[in-house]
């Protein structure tokens, strides 16, 4: 090679890795997830989900499901629910990354300061390394079995005018809620109510978090992801125990529930700010 040649080739070398390395000093671009709300006048309007990669529709009012027959009704619902919930998992998510990016930094932000002390206070973690255990999802056959027996598989209430799949409680006046039709001790009883159901999800998750009776919840969590092994530590959950996580075992194996542990939101919506 000519001396010439050799230059332009170095020349060249040397403005590509320079190029690389602005790129590479540049700010990521911030993504969201690109949600849409779908608000069912009919039980059609609802797609059936057909492939891992899940476009995020959050239903609304979803009712019908009782007409249908059973499997096609099961179906539904899952396509139903499954979008919420992997919006879901996905928020928490972008929470774990930003806990994790603070875990890393030198110095922070007022910016910083205040979504730590907000997360801290949410999920009562002690420290950063216990939120980052707190802010961990469970796998998504699981969540699904929940939300089949808390709403009656799209039947109760609850789930058809308050899009609550877990029958949460409320107890303050301060929340958007609806009166629940039994007493707990001659006492009314709310139920919170929420805009979609990812923000039910968001909230059960919550709730298992921060809630001292699934400490050991959490703590298998961090050995495991098999639904069938964390079972065992949602007893609490129902006054039934054992009775009630056999029947969330039998629910993810009859309507192999497990096969939506791999599926996740397609990524084509996650789009820049």
């Amino acid at each position: 090679m000519k001396p010439l040649h050799i230059y332009r080739t170095l020349l060249v070398i040397c403005i590509s890795v320079f190029l690389v390395a602005i790129t590479g000093c540049e700010e990521k671009k911030a993504l969201h997830l690109q949600t849409q709300v779908v608000k069912v006048e009919s039980i059609d309007q609802i797609v059936l989900v057909a492939d891992a990669l899940v476009k995020p529709l959050l239903y609304t009012n979803v009712s019908g499901l009782e007409k249908l027959p059973v499997r096609k009704a099961k179906a539904k619902f899952i396509s139903a629910v499954l979008p919420a919930i992997l919006v879901a998992k996905h928020e928490m998510e972008q929470r774990r990354i930003r806990i994790i990016e603070l875990r890393e930094k030198e110095e922070w932000s007022d910016v910083d300061s205040i979504f730590y002390a907000d997360m801290r206070n949410r999920y009562r973690a002690k420290d950063i390394e216990d939120l980052l255990i707190r802010t961990t999802t469970l796998p998504t056959s699981l969540v699904l079995a929940q939300a089949a027996v808390e709403s009656g598989w799209g039947k109760s209430r609850f789930f058809l005018q308050a899009n609550n799949l877990f029958g949460v409680w409320s107890f303050s006046s301060r929340e958007s809620r609806m009166v629940a039709k039994l007493t707990r001790k001659n006492k009314r009883i709310y139920v919170r109510a929420y805009p979609d159901m990812s923000k039910s999800v968001i909230d059960y998750f919550e709730i298992l978090a921060r809630s001292r009776s699934y400490r050991s919840l959490r703590e298998a969590r961090k050995q495991t992801e098999d639904p069938l092994a964390l079972l065992p530590h949602l007893k609490n959950y129902s006054e039934r125990r054992a009775a009630y996580t056999n029947q969330l075992k039998k629910i993810i194996l009859r309507n192999n529930l497990k096969q939506f542990d791999r599926y996740t939101i397609d990524p084509q919506y996650l789009v820049e700010d």
